[in-house]
């Protein structure tokens, strides 16, 4: 037999904890390079309504994944709660990295900002319109476990019921990653 974690569908708003992954390797005109744009994009979080961030990750470097010759990135991890459906909370994520000078071409380009709903609680969205929660490559990735691990060290995947521990033990090799100085 299978075992089958339970996990919540949801529709409609609810008072709900989320895990924001924020992340640059590319200057902007506006702020400067990655790791401002990065501290500006969780001031822009920390602001919008229905959202009130909890907490930030530690600011981790990383090397581009898939490997590539594009700069390295600057990520973090962003906990907050909302009252936001999911649909709406990505909505607002795609407006405020558009915000920042985003566009959209081709997956794993470099980018001025990358704003990812990893989780929604321990809801599932899987849907045509293309969202998909939790994040499903984030067991795969250092750049976002790592950093989740310091804002939430005893989160559980709600699809594979294993701790952020667990996920950091299993993870691929060779992903690139340090701890940024808290300058």
């Amino acid at each position: 037999m299978i075992f089958q974690p339970e996990v919540e569908k949801v529709e409609k708003a609810s008072d709900a904890a989320v895990l924001i992954a924020v992340g640059a390797n590319l200057p902007t005109e506006r702020f400067g390079p990655p790791a401002a744009a990065v501290r500006a994009a969780v001031e822009a979080l920390d602001g919008l309504a229905g959202l009130a961030v909890a907490d930030v990750s530690s600011f981790y470097e990383t090397a581009p994944v898939p490997i590539s010759d594009q700069p390295w990135y600057v990520n973090a991890i962003i906990r907050a709660e909302t009252t936001l459906p999911p649909h709406d909370l990505l909505a607002h994520l795609h407006e405020i990295e558009a915000g920042f000078g985003r566009v959209r071409i081709k997956r794993n380009e470099a980018r001025v900002l990358d704003l990812d709903l990893v989780a929604y609680g321990r809801v599932e969205v899987s849907d045509e319109g293309g969202l998909v929660v939790p994040h499903p490559r984030l067991h795969d990735r250092a750049f976002v476990l790592l950093p989740l691990r310091d804002v939430a060290p005893d989160w559980v995947h709600p699809v594979l019921n294993k701790t952020v521990s667990e996920l950091i033990d299993e993870l691929p090799a060779g992903q690139e990653i340090r701890q940024m100085s808290d300058d």
